[in-house]
């Protein structure tokens, strides 16, 4: 799915968006007395690159809706729009995390295959998103490059000042993605993270006996309700964990692997290490 193209229609929520975007486009060039290719002749678009908008089989990009604003001196009601389908471009699983994302106090990961998707930079991120197999078609893959990075803003947004605890064993440091350079400016940016006061960054080494979390990558999510959800992805599957009881046993891991790991200041001196060696 590009941003051209409408989503998928299970996707009952960017359905709903797409379809309120729709009528207002429709309603606006009706009232304006306009054919749908006079309309298009105006902004610029076929007659059926139009009608495929007010249809809903098409999802109208950002310049779009600039143009029908200004064709139809909507004041910028129409430009509006483009906030409300700025989520919807991403995936159903993206946007759904997103906001569990927004909605924390505190968000706690551990990563034992990858650095976690919030301290990627864009060069990893395009490395990874690139061994997926079979690999995405062009235009989704860059749809999930810019969807991960969008996601990134709220390490450093102040309202509210969320908590940020991320362990990486120290597979994911010296895994090369993307080949040595694209690593190199990695380490260096889990280095500039670190330094962010709502940030700890711990590293769980190979050379530890103990190791709580073999049984792969998880997250918990600590909502301002009092609550708390986990969240695990795999092969296929992204699943949002809310049973308390399943809760619990994340949370008891994650502790103890919190303990396991060497503590904030030496993770930092153990990522200049393998920086060095890198």
């Amino acid at each position: 799915m590009n941003d051209w193209d409408a989503g998928p229609e299970d996707d009952e929520e960017a359905g709903a968006v797409i379809r309120a975007v729709q009528r207002q486009l429709k309603l606006w060039r009706e009232s304006a007395g306009l054919t749908q290719a006079e309309f298009g002749a105006a902004i610029g678009y076929g007659e059926e690159q139009v009608s495929s908008v007010e249809r809903g089989r098409r999802i109208p990009r950002p310049e779009y809706l600039d143009r029908a604003d200004e064709a139809l001196s909507a004041g910028g009601r129409i430009t509006a729009l483009k906030e409300d389908l700025a989520e919807v471009r991403y995936p159903k699983k993206v946007r759904d995390l997103k906001k569990l994302e927004a909605d924390a106090v505190e968000l706690c990961a551990y990563n034992n295959s990858v650095i976690h998707g919030l301290l990627q930079t864009e060069e990893y991120v395009r490395a990874s998103v690139a061994t997926r197999r079979p690999p995405f078609a062009e235009e989704e893959f860059e749809q999930r490059v810019v969807a991960r990075l969008a996601r990134q803003d709220i390490l450093t947004e102040t309202t509210p000042l969320r908590l940020f605890n991320f362990v990486q064993c120290e597979s994911t440091l010296r895994r090369p993605i993307g080949g040595r350079m694209v690593m190199r400016r990695q380490l260096e940016r889990l280095l500039e993270v670190g330094q962010l006061r709502n940030v700890d960054l711990q590293v769980l080494p190979l050379d530890r006996e103990d190791n709580a979390g073999l049984a792969g990558s998880f997250r918990l999510l600590r909502l301002r309700d009092g609550n708390t959800v986990g969240h695990n992805e795999v092969q296929l599957v992204s699943r949002v964990i809310t049973d308390p009881r399943e809760v619990q046993v994340l949370d008891i891991r994650y502790g103890t692997i919190r303990a396991q790991a060497l503590t904030p200041r030496e993770s930092l001196t153990f990522i200049e290490k393998v920086l060095g060696e890198t």
